[in-house]
């Protein structure tokens, strides 16, 4: 079933954020698992009070949800893009709910690293542990290999350079080198040697895209709003590419609402002198109020039979 991320937070849709925040924080702290431990429904019940606050907490993922419904909204944007910019410990703090078992080190700047998983719902977030294998060398040498999944954005793998990531039950942290261009799914090896022991990282690689972009085989697929009267008279649209450019599209006269522009060569790298397209759907930018002399025109162009 949809989800309705007011009737969760039980606020109305016209609620402010400081009313939106207010009942969360009410709910936050009767659900928090510290409160109910061994309770699998309250735990649920925070889980998805903490999803509905991740979207109408932010202003633009709020829109698109009132824009779409929950039912269209559940379609379109995953659990990371949901979550994707959500800051559990900051928001936590100011609710007075400690978070210190979920955070396992400090960083440079002074803040701390999430690595607690709070279940399925943020485990894409911040990377799976996926699995690991032992095996013993008839030398008495052991050789473990350790898989994990490694988020990389956009950019990072537009730019590639070196990530810093902790290792799986460890605190000790490695750069990664990423080749610009790496692709979704890739293997990353690393191998590590102490003593008799091996360790060989397998890191997985899983591209999250940016809020409101799909990413699907190297091309990248969004959603762009423009007026009624660009779909039938035409018109020129500006567009942001993942690379931060600006280009522009031609709209075509009598183009139906949900048709699909493409910009060829401005998705992410396939190789490193290919690159998959960019997918831009078009969708009919319904205002919010008319005025007096838009409704008359409006109903003239009615009359007129469109």
């Amino acid at each position: 079933m949809p989800k309705d991320y007011y009737e969760i937070l039980g606020v109305p849709r016209n609620a402010t954020q400081e009313e939106i925040k207010r009942a969360y924080r009410k709910l936050a702290m009767k659900y928090h698992p510290d409160r109910n431990k061994g309770n699998k429904e309250a735990e649920e019940k925070f889980k998805e009070i903490n999803e509905a606050y991740a979207v109408l907490s932010d202003p633009e993922k709020r829109r698109l949800y009132d824009m779409y419904g929950s039912a269209e909204f559940e379609k379109k944007y995953s659990t990371e893009d949901i979550f994707r910019g959500f800051d559990f410990e900051s928001v936590f703090k100011d609710l007075g709910i400690d978070l210190s078992g979920f955070f396992s080190r400090k960083n440079k700047k002074g803040g701390r690293t999430f690595i607690f998983d709070l279940g399925d719902l943020f485990s894409n977030l911040f990377g799976t542990y996926f699995g690991g294998e032992e095996e013993f060398s008839p030398f008495g040498e052991t050789y473990e290999t350790i898989q994990i999944d490694l988020p990389l954005t956009v950019e990072e793998v537009l730019k590639g350079g070196e990530k810093e990531v902790v290792l799986p039950g460890t605190y000790e942290t490695i750069k990664i080198k990423i080749p610009k261009g790496i692709q979704d799914g890739q293997i990353l090896r690393i191998r590590k040697k102490s003593g008799r022991k091996t360790k060989e990282y397998l890191f997985r690689i899983r591209i999250i895209p940016k809020f409101g972009y799909k990413v699907e085989n190297g091309n990248i697929y969004i959603e762009k709003e423009i007026p009624f009267t660009s779909f039938l008279l035409g018109d020129e649209i500006e567009i942001e590419t993942v690379d931060g450019k600006r280009v522009k599209a031609k709209v075509p006269p009598l183009t139906k609402p949900g048709a699909k522009l493409r910009l060829r060569g401005l998705g992410l790298p396939l190789s490193e002198t290919k690159r998959g397209d960019l997918y831009i759907t078009l969708i009919p930018k319904i205002p919010d109020k008319l005025t007096s002399e838009q409704k008359k025109l409006i109903e003239e162009l009615r009359k007129s039979g469109l």
